[in-house]
């Protein structure tokens, strides 16, 4: 399809991002399902993990770093006795060792380790950067280079099911966690490494994830039934209050311009001029409508 016959489209699409496809992948076969000129998705998934990837399209875009930066909650299955050179099961395996005898007493008390502010060692696959390259470039050529441990915060940690061999967490978390780390790290707590075989996002900032909402649904539907699954452009940021645009300062607004406005002290505003959301803005202490990101509908 043309560039030119693409649509000038706005909104948020909750994808369930299946198996085996990259973020950007998925990425764009949601925007050619829309013919969306502009797309964006707001935290990448590996190949293995599956679950809610937010799909941001147009203007919507401008809002997608909200989500980047948000809490994201997780189910992972860790298998015990084994670790990787990758951290999940697409790796080979580096060292096999026995499980101990495991409770749920005994991993409670190893789960309670990670719980609240810790520091985490990125891995080595992942998109993090030395000297302009990424550093999973690095580690397949077998190169390893030391990094510095990061702090996250693990807001939940919830054991769902376990085996002899495996654990079945819940992991509610900041951006910047790594659950492979995680895996690796409660493994080794354990006295036995682990590696993930499972990761599924169930929730990104205040969406969670609709699991018929998938790749293949979509294609059963017609262009304007997807159209009627859009969540609104505004909705990565739709907890932010809500102002009406002083009468007559739409113009004025749209180009950037600062009004007067009845309304107290806030630091972001989502501006409207009757149903259309216009942008963000912050309201000063003097009471200006002074405007921040600007959409255009």
């Amino acid at each position: 399809m043309k560039k030119s016959s693409y649509r000038h489209l706005s909104g948020v699409f909750l994808l369930n991002k299946p198996l085996g496809l990259s973020s950007n992948c998925a990425l764009q076969k949601v925007r050619r399902l829309f013919n969306a000129q502009k797309a964006g998705h707001t935290g990448a998934l590996d190949p293995l993990a599956t679950g809610l990837l937010p799909i941001c399209l147009g203007e919507a875009t401008k809002f997608s770093h909200y989500l980047l930066d948000s809490t994201k909650r997780y189910q992972t299955t860790v298998k015990l006795g084994q670790t990787t050179t990758t951290g999940d099961v697409e790796g080979e395996i580096l060292l096999q060792r026995e499980v101990p005898a495991l409770t749920a007493e005994r991993i409670e008390a190893v789960l309670q380790q990670f719980r609240g502010d810790i520091q985490q060692v990125p891995p080595m696959y992942s998109a993090l950067k030395r000297d302009g390259r990424p550093l999973y470039e690095l580690a397949r050529q077998g190169i390893e280079i030391e990094r510095q441990a990061r702090p996250v915060s693990i807001y939940q940690l919830t054991l769902l099911d376990f085996t002899q061999d495996r654990l079945v967490l819940e992991v509610t978390c900041s951006k910047g966690t790594y659950i492979r780390v995680l895996g690796e790290d409660i493994g080794e707590a354990l006295g036995c490494g682990g590696h993930l075989t499972k990761l599924h996002r169930t929730q990104t900032g205040h969406f969670e994830i609709n699991p018929d909402y998938s790749i293949e649904y979509l294609e059963s539907l017609t262009l304007e039934q997807r159209d009627a699954l859009l969540l609104p452009v505004y909705a990565p940021v739709e907890h932010f209050p809500k102002v009406q645009l002083p009468e007559g300062r739409e113009k004025y607004f749209c180009n950037g311009q600062e009004s007067n406005i009845e309304h107290e002290a806030a630091a972001e505003v989502l501006v409207f001029d009757g149903e259309r959301c216009l942008g963000l803005a912050e309201i000063t202490d003097k009471k200006r409508l002074v405007p921040k990101r600007l959409l255009n509908l």
